[in-house]
């Protein structure tokens, strides 16, 4: 407990705050007796509270507002809840209900966490991130909410994706959450819908843009290196055109990422290798066709690329097999409306319009998701991917929910039971023809975590495209042929801890063989980040 904190103020402090929990004698020391009730909770016992509120409410809705007050009140409780029930939990605090929380962030907002930088703030970031109280920030993660999941631009209201990433952070990875700070950038927004909700938070103004709206960033960006020295910037939930911009100015000068280009590209990557398995093919044998052109589509194909390469497909080659379909059809060479991080997958072909008549003339061996837009893996698509493959990967990445491309029940049924299926949504488990699917999620939080706790405890001066490649091959790993066998491409996300384990490890050597990190490489590198990782017990 902090020197000179007792009492009320210690129980108004989510980060030091154990209820019922405190002992006897902490009670006298801290001046907390008659503040609670006088029964001694253990923690097990606090979390069957917990539980049994949660399960009482009525929708996903209240129960993201029961876990965001228990963050509120006390971080240790909320984070032992999250480890223990990942499977549980993860869907409320990040996709499919944090998009829904998000939509009403102004009307069900109790209590700020992180920080509100606005287009007023100009001159003065720096002041602005000092107000924050921990000094150890080692992971930021930050957004405009510009395209907020699938749902657009947001504005201020997604802040709920940057503090739902953070409690990945640390639930899933170990990061202590006091080395967390989550950040909106709030530049104004679009969305006429929000200017005119009385109970928005944001700024009631249309985005800033251009030369003004890079001067903040670039303030930001200087602030928190500033302020927080070594400091990793996760950047969420941008537009694409700022996405990739953004990266490419940032990546080199602070040790920065993408989660929408780079992880998302490393959790496919990962069930693509898994799918190979079954298949018992090379990746380099896939051909996949993305619905899709924008940030995640362009970053998948990418890392895709890379991985091909790395088994010694030639680039052009490996280029060849992954090919973007988006609004006006299949990307090709001819096309005149192409921004720069689709033109090396712009293959000469004729134009295409319609989905399907790109699956029958490709004939992909994988189609993925990745554009928002719901039910467009229909059944003629699935009919036609599994008449010209005998096991065809299915990845409906989109979220929330209801933007999914297909159903699992959906891939399995029109499949016949071959399709092998992920998504970017929780779907059930399904039986078709008396054989038991157990979808997995293509969850982000499988690889961002691990990633991120590698990144800071080694203090690499970037992060690059080789580690995500690395985390993708750690995670690929992990999954078992029990696993494979009831169609799950990834493992149960009750074993992500151990998963982070390996992914930091992996991370690691990466930033020491590229001279990247700041530190030794200590003896016994699993040791090393198991020592490092928080654990909520009091």
């Amino acid at each position: 407990m902090s020197a000179g904190m007792s009492g009320i103020d210690i129980l108004r402090d989510p980060a030091r705050n154990h209820g019922t929990a405190f002992s006897e004698s902490e009670r006298d020391a801290l001046g907390l007796r008659g503040l609670l009730p006088p029964n001694v909770s253990t923690q097990a016992e606090q979390i069957a509270r917990v539980l049994e509120n949660f399960h009482r409410a009525t929708n996903d809705l209240d129960k993201y507002r029961g876990l965001a007050a228990l963050l509120n009140r006390n971080e240790a409780l909320f984070f032992r809840v999250v480890m223990e029930h990942p499977d549980e939990m993860t869907p409320i605090l990040y996709t499919p209900t944090v998009g829904l929380a998000c939509q009403q962030f102004g009307h069900i907002f109790e209590r700020p966490r992180g920080l509100f930088v606005s287009s007023r703030d100009r001159g003065r970031v720096a002041q602005v991130l000092r107000n924050w109280p921990y000094r150890d920030v080692r992971i930021i993660v930050v957004s405009d909410g510009e395209r907020i999941l699938g749902l657009g631009d947001l504005g201020a209201n997604g802040m709920g994706i940057p503090v739902g990433k953070l409690a990945l952070y640390t639930a899933c990875a170990g990061v202590p959450p006091t080395q967390c700070l989550p950040v909106m950038l709030d530049v104004g927004t679009e969305n006429q819908a929000l200017l005119d909700d009385p109970l928005y938070v944001g700024l009631r103004e249309r985005r800033l843009r251009g030369a003004e709206y890079d001067a903040l960033v670039e303030e930001f960006v200087s602030a928190a290196r500033e302020v927080f020295p070594g400091v990793l910037v996760q950047f969420e939930d941008f537009a694409t055109a700022q996405a990739f911009r953004l990266l490419e100015r940032y990546r080199r000068r602070l040790p920065s990422f993408n989660d929408d280009i780079q992880g998302t590209a490393a959790v496919v990557l990962a069930g693509l290798r898994s799918a190979s398995r079954v298949q018992r093919l090379r990746l380099s044998d896939q051909r996949v066709l993305c619905f899709g052109a924008g940030e995640a589509a362009s970053g998948i194909s990418q890392l895709i690329v890379s991985a091909m390469q790395a088994e010694g497909t030639p680039l052009e080659e490996a280029r060849g097999r992954c090919w973007l379909f988006n609004s006006k059809g299949l990307v090709v060479a001819d096309r005149t409306d192409l921004a720069a991080h689709q033109r090396d997958f712009a293959h000469a072909h004729a134009p295409v319009r319609e989905f399907l008549a790109a699956v029958e003339s490709l004939k992909p061996t994988a189609i993925l998701g990745a554009a928002g837009v719901a039910r467009v893996f229909t059944r003629e698509v699935l009919e036609r991917m599994s008449a010209n493959n005998e096991r065809p990967i299915v990845f409906a990445l989109s979220n929330p929910t209801s933007k999914s491309e297909c159903s699992a029940a959906e891939a399995y049924q029109w499949s016949g039971g071959r399709a092998l299926y992920a998504s970017g949504s929780p779907f059930p488990e399904t039986v078709v023809a008396g054989q038991r699917f157990v979808p997995r999620q293509a969850n982000n939080s499988y690889i961002f975590p691990g990633l991120g706790l590698g990144a800071i405890l080694c203090g690499t001066r970037e992060v690059r495209d080789e580690m995500f490649s690395a985390a993708a091959d750690a995670l690929a790993a992990t999954v078992s042929e029990a696993d494979l066998a009831q169609g799950s491409l990834f493992p149960p996300l009750s074993s992500v801890r151990e998963i982070s384990v390996r992914i930091a490890c992996a991370v690691m050597q990466v930033a020491w063989r590229d001279g990247l990190a700041t530190i030794e490489q200590p003896a016994d590198l699993e040791g090393f980040v198991r020592s490092r990782m928080y654990d909520p017990r009091y």
